[in-house]
């Protein structure tokens, strides 16, 4: 008899419907069952968690008064934290190693300013002149070019600028600035009264935010908070010391070109300027560099221009092939593609600090991938749980 004119099999005795090949019944199949639906299916979650995502971000980009203070007095109290926890070793109340420790930062910041404002005012006047013989260099060059640029067209060029100056625009875009020292100052006193915070009571913070869960939940952030910590403050003390050698290489070599008659000056404000590009990974030392020889060109020539840039070059070798490795160790186990996407998208979500948060967060991010399941024992990824595994957990 036809299969479509057998009767119905009554309860019990287990007829099983014909299957595919996956072994899946033919009644219980639907349009997402096969390659093409688990496709899609994997596409929308794909698209709920970019809109998700999305949403996050723009909300962080209109809190970025309190979320970039909080993050980057996060970053600096994880590097910091292990100074504090020493004092409180020996004997020293939770408040003043605190205090202690803040003072500190604070005098050295606040030392470097110093330095550098001097640096800046004693060779102001040298500068001054220096600055006025290149720009006339630079004028003489652009019209001694194979094209004709005549002294009319400059001069207009000058004068559009100081009609953009004197406009309503221009006022503008003072206001505006205005506007954001006003944000930098309310940021800055976020971040101090967040360092204070996190370097007196980050464990008690932990702890709280830790209490929601429980069992393996529990044991997973705990992880989480752990690696991250540890990421954030290696990777801060790590750039810090990579930076100093940079600083120290650049600022060395600008000195010896000073004794040698190839005068250079602000070495000490170009060697600041080194050591905080450094802590944007590849660009940052290269970019810096770069300032310093066209400060060479404009107040040495072209010679202590070009001796500048070898400076830099060799610098750069030396830390990138010898020094980064050691220091950094297994901090920033990341590769140099993966360095420069983030880099990109933190510079155009946050500018400048977002192109300095982007790579110790990206570190953080792939440390806890690494560790989601326990100790090395990263996530797995579209795999399906076998069922003594699942009841572990």
């Amino acid at each position: 008899m036809p299969l479509f004119l057998r009767p119905a099999s009554p309860a019990g005795r287990g007829v099983v419907p014909p299957s595919d090949p996956s072994g899946e019944p033919r009644e219980q199949r639907t349009i997402w069952s096969d390659s093409l639906g688990r496709l899609g299916i994997r596409c929308l979650q794909l698209l709920l968690v970019l809109a998700v995502v999305s949403l996050i971000v723009i909300a962080l980009r209109q809190l970025t008064v309190v979320v970039i203070p909080v993050l980057l007095a996060l970053i600096i109290a994880s590097a910091l934290a292990p100074l504090v926890s020493f004092l409180r070793r020996h004997g020293w109340p939770s408040i003043v190693a605190t205090l202690a420790v803040l003072a500190a930062a604070v005098i050295v910041v606040g030392g470097l300013i110093w330095a550098i404002v001097l640096a800046v005012e004693n060779q102001w006047d040298d500068l001054a002149d220096s600055a006025a013989d290149g720009a006339k260099q630079l004028t003489s060059l652009v019209t001694n070019l194979p094209f004709d640029i005549s002294d009319a067209q400059i001069e207009d060029a000058k004068q559009a600028a100081l009609d953009f100056v004197t406009s309503s625009q221009f006022g503008t875009g003072a206001l505006a600035g205005v506007s954001a020292a006003g944000n930098f100052l309310t940021g800055l006193a976020v971040f101090v009264v967040a360092l204070f915070f996190f370097l007196r009571d980050g464990p008690m913070i932990w702890d709280f935010l830790c209490r929601p869960f429980t069992g393996a939940g529990y044991r997973r952030v705990r992880r989480i908070g752990e690696v991250a910590v540890g990421t954030f403050g290696g990777y801060v003390r790590g750039t810090a010391t990579v930076a100093l050698v940079d600083a120290i290489g650049i600022g060395g070599g600008l000195l010896i070109m000073n004794l040698f008659g190839l005068e250079v000056p602000l070495v000490l404000p170009i060697a600041v300027v080194v050591f905080i590009a450094a802590f944007i990974p590849i660009v940052g030392a290269t970019a810096a560099g770069i300032v310093a020889a066209l400060v060479a060109l404009v107040t040495s020539g072209p010679l202590a221009a070009l001796i500048v840039v070898i400076i830099v070059v060799i610098v750069n070798q030396l830390e990138g092939n010898f020094l980064q490795p050691v220091v950094m160790g297994r901090t920033l186990s990341l590769h140099p593609m993966v360095i420069l996407i983030a880099l990109t998208i933190g510079t155009v979500l946050g500018g400048i600090v977002g192109a300095i948060l982007s790579v110790p967060l990206t570190a953080v991010a792939w440390k806890v991938v690494g560790v989601w399941n326990g100790e090395d024992r990263p996530v797995e990824f579209a795999r399906k749980k076998r069922p003594e595994r699942m009841v572990d957990r």
